[in-house]
């Protein structure tokens, strides 16, 4: 057992299965997560969306509980449980009152390891429809659009959803072999947050989680097709939804601090450059805004604007002159304070949660990262400097990395309105 920053402590157990807790007094709940590191970078294309599926298939029922007994359980408990699947990892996770911690642990673990997939054609329809949800959903599609343009046909360029006909034939044995072969000790970490004891937890974890031994199959770390990309998706709607994006960092790049505070000047924040000067000065869209995603070995950097026709090139003017000055004059010194006060501030609200605690410490551990105290990571904010983020922004944002991404009634209309942003696009 090692202890780590704030009460954090880390025990590694036989086979490999890393167990992380973090004690919160003030609390008399625990959150407890079971994450593994496999998620849809991790599938081939025939196998696209099956990490997302067998999360959902986690709940239908085990050798000792069907759908509806795991439900009236977790009801029963008083507890809140859920799971989500992500492009690197998928987790399953309950929030209990403490005195429930081995009742929740029990059935919890048996759902994560040991599924039997019955009623599995209803999910089926259940994940298609989701899927269909989705295609409806073009604010929500578009990012995804947007890392195809950026990735290709790289596993990161795949939306974690899937195919709907990937989903609908995938046979259960090919299930069970992609579960057994990603759920394995090496694998998988269990974190918890809350009213707890470190020792406890471990006792817990040893007696059961029992995931299989073995190598995890490794993701694919191949460099992406070459970018830039403009792609557009036609759809009849009342706006174009519109994203500009490019290569970013990987999680472990200590420059991730000064992508928070670049982040937030560009677009992260309601003071933001383009949520200023598109939405609140010329009211352009409801919806606008940038964003980051970290990976292993890479990630992304993106903005999205949501507006009707007749906005489209000046939202897209907007967003090219934005840029420009952000690359060629950088930021002032009160807009930096502002936007450290900005990343501090959410970094420690977002952590003043037990869930919070427990997805950040199993992030921590899945990825070798460091455990940082709220004070290390308050440091490392206020030791960005305005020449990190001109540096930064100049990489990131450079005219010839931007990729492109529409959903809208006409292509014509967006591909003669990105100029301003990439001349290469246009061209």
């Amino acid at each position: 057992m090692s202890a780590l920053a704030d009460g954090i402590e880390l025990t590694e157990l036989d086979g490999g299965l890393r167990v992380v807790t973090e004690a919160v007094p003030s609390v008399r709940s625990v959150t407890l997560g079971l994450w593994v590191r496999t998620g849809s970078r991790d599938e081939t294309p025939a196998q696209a969306g099956v990490s997302h599926f067998l999360e959902h298939l986690l709940f239908k029922g085990t050798k000792r509980h069907s759908a509806i007994e795991i439900s009236e359980y977790f009801d029963g408990l008083g507890a809140a449980t859920n799971a989500a699947t992500g492009k690197e990892t998928t987790h399953l996770y309950s929030r209990f009152v403490d005195e429930h911690t081995e009742a929740a642990f029990d059935v919890l673990a048996e759902m994560f390891l040991k599924p039997t997939f019955p009623d599995i054609e209803s999910e089926r329809e259940v994940v298609i429809e989701e899927i269909a949800m989705y295609e409806d959903e073009p604010s929500d599609r578009v990012h995804d659009v947007l890392a195809g343009a950026i990735f290709g046909d790289h596993p990161l360029g795949r939306r974690v959803l899937g195919r709907a006909e990937v989903i609908a034939g995938v046979p259960v044995p090919d299930i069970s072999a992609y579960h057994q072969a990603r759920y394995v000790a090496p694998n998988v970490v269990v974190s918890a947050a809350g009213s707890l004891e470190h020792e406890r937890i471990v006792e817990l974890a040893g007696r059961f989680m029992a995931p299989g031994e073995g190598d995890p199959v490794p993701p694919d770390t191949s460099d992406p097709d070459a970018g830039p990309r403009l792609l557009f998706y036609p759809k009849e709607t009342e706006q174009y939804h519109i994203c500009f994006g490019a290569p970013g960092i990987a999680r472990d790049d200590e420059r991730r601090w000064t992508l928070g505070v670049l982040d937030t000047i560009l677009g992260g924040s309601t003071s933001s450059r383009l949520f200023r000067e598109i939405r609140e000065k010329r009211g352009l869209a409801y919806a606008v805004g940038s964003y980051a995603d970290q990976y292993i070995d890479r990630g992304m950097v993106a903005m999205y604007v949501g507006t009707r026709a007749e906005n489209v090139a000046e939202a897209c003017e907007i967003v090219g002159r934005e840029l420009d000055l952000l690359r060629s004059d950088g930021v002032g010194a009160d807009e930096l304070a502002r936007a450290k006060e900005h990343v501090k501030g959410r970094t420690v609200l977002a952590l003043e949660s037990t869930p919070g605690r427990m997805s950040r410490n199993a992030r921590s551990a899945l990825f070798e990262l460091p455990f940082l105290t709220i004070d290390e990571i308050i440091e490392k904010v206020d030791a960005v400097t305005t020449e990190d983020v001109l540096e930064l922004a100049r990489e990131l944002y450079a005219p010839g990395s931007l990729s492109g991404a529409c959903i809208g009634a006409e292509e014509d209309r967006f591909r003669s309105a990105v100029e301003p942003v990439s001349a290469a696009l246009a061209a």
